[in-house]
Parts: C-alpha cells; structure tokens; sequence
C-alpha cells in the first residue's frame, strides 16, 4: 500500500500560500509592496527570487513582485503537489517536477512563469536562520490539475468529514480521541494567535473554507503522529491510513481552492 503522503505541512501555513495571497492583494493594489513582502517573509529571515526573466542574480521580495507585474502577471496561484496527485499543476515537466519536490508552487497568470521555494536552514537549534529562495521557472497558461471550485471545496470536507468520523472513533485511532482534540484545540489557539488567515480581496467564504481545511489538515497529521496514535497493529494502521487518505487529499484540495478563489473571483467578475 503507498504510504500516506507527507501532511506536516497542514500544521503550518504553506510559504507559496502567503506569497499568492499577499502577492494577489499587492497586484490588486490592496497593500504596499512593502507590508505585502513582510507578510509573504513571516518568520523567515529573508526570501530572494533567482531566474527572473532579464535578472542576471537574486533580487529581492519586494523588487520580485514588481518585476512580476511588469512582466504581465495579473494574478498568483497555488500548487501542493504530492506524488500521485499533481494538484494545481499545468506543467511543463520541469516545473511540475520542482514543484513536486518542494510540495507547493506558485504559478502565475498572465505570464507563463512560476515560483518553487527551495528552503534552506542554517544555525543551532533555538537560533535558526531560514533562508528561502524562489526559483522563477517556466510554468504553462492552462487550467490547474485537480482544483475545484470553492462551493465544490466546501461541500467535499464538509462530506468527508461527515462519512470518516464515526469510522475512526470505531477504530479508537488518534484524532477522534480526547488527547488529539485537545491537540488540534491547542493547534487552532496557536494559528490563532500567529497569523491572519489570506489577505485583502478574499472573499470571507475563502477565509472559512482555508480555517476548515487547515483544521482538518492538523488532524490528520496528529492522528498519523506516532506520539499521540493508539493505531499499533498493522491491520490498525492500515485501517487508518486508508480513512485518512481521501480526507488529506480533500483537505489539500480545499486549501489550494482558497488560496485560488482570489483569481476564481477574479474571472467571474470578468466573464
């Protein structure tokens, strides 16, 4: 059986989510170039975009973006890839391979480019400095892999849930107990208190959809936590994996709806 695909990611908002979203609000004229970098950096120590078209080295966020702008880019999208599900991806091969090793992209519209991060961190621990550095790569104009709507997006986790809750409190695996409730309670104070949900120019369905889907991610990634798991027979195990897999896809797929409904939106109003 293939091996559930990484989902760490869904306890932490995913880089090439803040760089769509804050880079839609600043294209949209929504924020400064300046708040829309320190948004996009967060925690990092600092992001630089190498491979720009006519840029001979790395620039920086803030220059990027603009640069993006005159190069015809109207609108920034989000890809989070895993191997079997491309989702969000419209290739070319190359673009689509970096992407999946990093697990997230930006493609853009209105100009075939895209950004990959690549993450690189240096220093002990408690001190770490992170440095991210977004490779500006070929990307083609065509209609992402996978992405429902945002309507559709909502009512799939709504459904998921739904069907998968009563079967892993039958199964008493992490994540319909106590001990993961408290964890993913303890997960929502912490974002809570950290970050503001997309930026400017998102719909407020868009906002509720990304909380759902982010809140979903953090219960698959405890329940799939040997730490707080009570799954340890490999029958349990494989019981579990096989709940949680259509709930992880759904939750991936509900998040990059929400970080696209900007531009959804976008062509609604325009067609």
């Amino acid at each position: 059986m293939t091996p559930l695909p990484k989902v760490e990611v869904m306890l932490h908002e995913p880089r090439a989510g803040r760089l769509a979203a804050w880079g839609n609000a600043l294209l949209a004229g929504r924020v400064s170039p300046d708040e829309a970098a320190q948004r996009v950096v967060g925690s990092d120590s600092v992001h630089r975009v190498v491979g720009l078209p006519d840029e001979a080295g790395p620039v920086g966020l803030t220059l990027a973006l603009g640069r993006l702008r005159t190069l015809g880019v109207v609108g920034l999208r989000v890809a989070l890839p895993v191997p079997g599900h491309p989702l969000g991806l419209s290739g070319p091969p190359a673009f689509n391979e970096a992407a999946l090793t990093a697990g997230e992209a930006v493609p853009a519209q209105g100009a075939s480019l895209g950004l990959v991060p690549e993450v690189r961190e240096a220093g002990p621990a408690g001190d770490v400095l992170t440095e991210v550095v977004w490779r500006c790569l070929p990307s083609r104009q065509a209609p992402p892999a996978d992405v429902p709507s945002l309507g559709e997006a909502e009512r799939e986790l709504a459904e998921v849930l739904r069907d998968v809750t009563a079967d892993l409190a039958e199964l008493d695996v992490a994540g319909a107990g106590p001990v993961a409730r408290a964890q993913l309670d303890a997960y929502r104070a912490r974002t809570e208190r950290e970050r503001r949900l997309l930026a400017p120019g998102y719909p407020p369905r868009a906002v509720r959809v990304l909380e759902l889907a982010q809140r979903v991610g953090a219960l698959v990634t405890i329940a799939t936590d040997p730490e707080h798991g009570r799954a340890v027979s490999a029958g349990q195990i494989g019981a579990r994996d096989r709940l949680l897999r259509p709930v992880e896809r759904t939750a991936r797929r509900a998040r990059v709806a929400a970080y696209n409904s900007y531009l959804e939106e976008r062509e609604r109003q325009q067609g």
